[in-house]
Formats: C-alpha cells, structure tokens, sequence
C-alpha cells in the first residue's frame, strides 16, 4: 500500500508540473502538453490503496474524475495512462479519452467525468457476476458531493434489493468544488444512505490507509461471498485545488493547512517504522515508485500524437450505414444502382 499511495503522490506531482508548462503567467488551458482540465487527488491515495488490495484483475472498478490514485492501485497500465493523458496514440483510449475517461479492460477499470456516473456500471458489472455464478465484485468511487445524485441513489436500491456483490466508496475530502460538504448535503456520514436502502453502512474517520484495508475488507469480503452490498464513507483530504488553475479564493488558509497535517503518507510510514520496517526499505520504496513515474512520463511524451483523421474512428460500436469509410458496391449487394 505505501508504494502505490508513494507513487500515486508522486505521479501527480509530476503531473501538475507537467501540466502548468506553457500554461503560464497567463492561464490559458489549451496550451502546454496536457491541454484541458486536470482533475487531481493528492491527499486521497490511502482510499485507493486499502480498497484496492482487496480486488483481482477479474473485479470491476469505477472511478470519478480524479482517478488516478485508484487506478495505480487497481494496476492500470501506468505507461499508457499517462500517454493517454498526454493524448498520445498509444495510450489506453488511443488519446481520445484524456485523464477524466480512463479505461482499462484488462484490469476492469473505467472512470467518468460525470458525477456519480460510475455507480449504474458498477451494478450492471455486479449483476453480471450474480448472473454469471462468479465471485467477482464490483467497486464503485464517487465523492461525498456525488451523494444526492440520483444515478448514486438509484444504484444503492438496485444493488440492495437484486444483493449484488457491489461496495460503494465515498471519499470524504470535505469539498464538493468549491462548497463544504455541510452546505450541499443533509447528513455529516455519508454512509448514513445505507439506512434508506436496507444495507450496511460503516465510516472511517481518519485518513488511514490500514484503517480503510480493514474496512474495506469487511465490505468487499461480504460482498464476494454473496452477502450483498455495503456503502463505505472514507475521510481523505484535498491536498490541491478542484481542478488546475483553482485559484481556491473559497478555501481558508486554515483549512488547507490543516489537510496537509493528515498526510496519509506520512502516518503509514510512521506505522511501517513501528513495525521495524528500516529507514532504508522505505526510502527504496519511494526511490522505486518515483522511478516508475519518471520511466512513465519520459515514455509517455515521446510517443506518437494520434492523425487528425483518426478522430473519426472508434465513434460507433457498430457503424450505422453511411458512417463507414467505403459503401460496399451494387455488385456486393445484389443491388440495381
């Protein structure tokens, strides 16, 4: 866990360097290698990395729009996400899909811009293994802004009332934007909606990633044992602003100082040493993930830019007629014309 969270940290630290290169001093967000927003979640990595300890290559996971903690956890790809944020061809989705819309079938992992968007695929991937006689599960992530939505809502009572073997995620960062969580939301824990929909609800209060591997496994064990759902609220902090170029004029400077005291990071490490993990194995580990992310990034940006025409490829599942690059000929279909 403390590597992937290490590497998760560093991965977007890199990242938002890379990102603000030519961007400025005045902020234009097309400009630089990363054109676009970027949604970053340093300050979330022990969610991802006790969750995802749990789950195997065959159990499905959706992410929001910062999803790249969870995805280094749930072992995505590392070189083709990050050309794939780049917008280089040889990334996951041949650079069309940018870092809000991740996708790795080899991993089951996707992820979506739109809030709450991930909890439907999540219960259609936990139908799917009910239906299939599997013990795989599905984990959906949102935030806790996400937990009015309706798609959020819907899933919960599909997911009760079929017992899919689905456990929901809300990481607590205490915005939603630029809004404290207690002026968008009716209730302090979020997994208090568990009670509406006849499931297991549980909170954990601290940002601790063996504290959420505890919990975690409680939920997903539930789960693939065919006991059905639990809705999981976990604390992390916001380490960075809503998106790059947030100004964060909302935000009290108490208040961001307070999150960077709850490094997540820090408290494993402290944890690691206390059970007489050396100094040096430590910093090996950090040496290794930093590695990983440069090797990553340096790969990334000598890849290929995807052709202009390539746009029109991959638009549909199953081209409709007239959308294909070449009609067939009369001859081919036994017409007159």
């Amino acid at each position: 866990m403390y590597e992937e969270m290490v590497t998760a940290r560093h991965y977007e630290e890199r990242l938002q360097e890379e990102y603000l290169e030519g961007k400025q001093p005045a902020f234009d967000i097309s400009a630089g290698p990363i054109p676009g927003e970027l949604h970053l979640a340093a300050g979330h990595e022990a969610s991802g990395a006790g969750v995802c300890q749990h789950l195997r290559d065959d159990d499905t996971v959706t992410a929001p729009h910062r999803p790249h903690h969870i995805a280094i956890a749930k072992g995505v790809d590392l070189e083709r996400m990050t050309a794939e944020i780049f917008g280089r061809e040889t990334g996951l989705s041949k650079g069309k899909g940018g870092h809000m819309h991740l996708f790795d079938p080899d991993v089951n992992f996707a992820c979506s811009g739109i809030i709450a968007e991930g909890c439907p695929p999540a219960v259609g991937a936990g139908l799917a293994a009910k239906k299939r006689n599997t013990d795989s599960v599905a984990v959906a992530f949102l935030g806790e802004g996400a937990i009015d939505q309706g798609a959020f809502l819907e899933s919960l009572n599909l997911a009760s009332v079929q017992n899919l073997p689905v456990v929901f995620v809300i990481e607590d960062n205490d915005w939603a934007i630029s809004m404290p969580k207690e002026r968008v939301t009716d209730v302090e824990n979020g997994a208090q909606r568990a009670g509406g929909f006849d499931l297991p609800g549980a909170r954990v209060d601290v940002d601790d990633a063996v504290a959420i591997y505890e919990a975690a496994g409680k939920a997903i064990g539930r789960a693939r044992d065919g006991n059905g759902p639990t809705l999981l609220e976990v604390q992390v902090h916001r380490r960075m602003g809503h998106f790059m170029g947030d100004a964060e004029g909302y935000r009290p400077d108490e208040d961001k100082a307070a999150a960077e005291q709850r490094d997540s990071i820090e408290r494993l490490a402290s944890e690691l040493r206390a059970h007489d993990v050396s100094d040096e194995t430590i910093d090996d580990l950090r040496s290794s993930a930093r590695e990983r992310v440069e090797e990553a990034i340096e790969w990334a940006k000598d890849q290929p830019e995807p052709e202009p025409d390539a746009a029109y490829e991959d638009v549909f599942v199953n081209p409709p007629s007239g959308a294909t690059e070449s009609e067939p000929s009369a001859a081919e279909t036994g017409g007159d014309d």
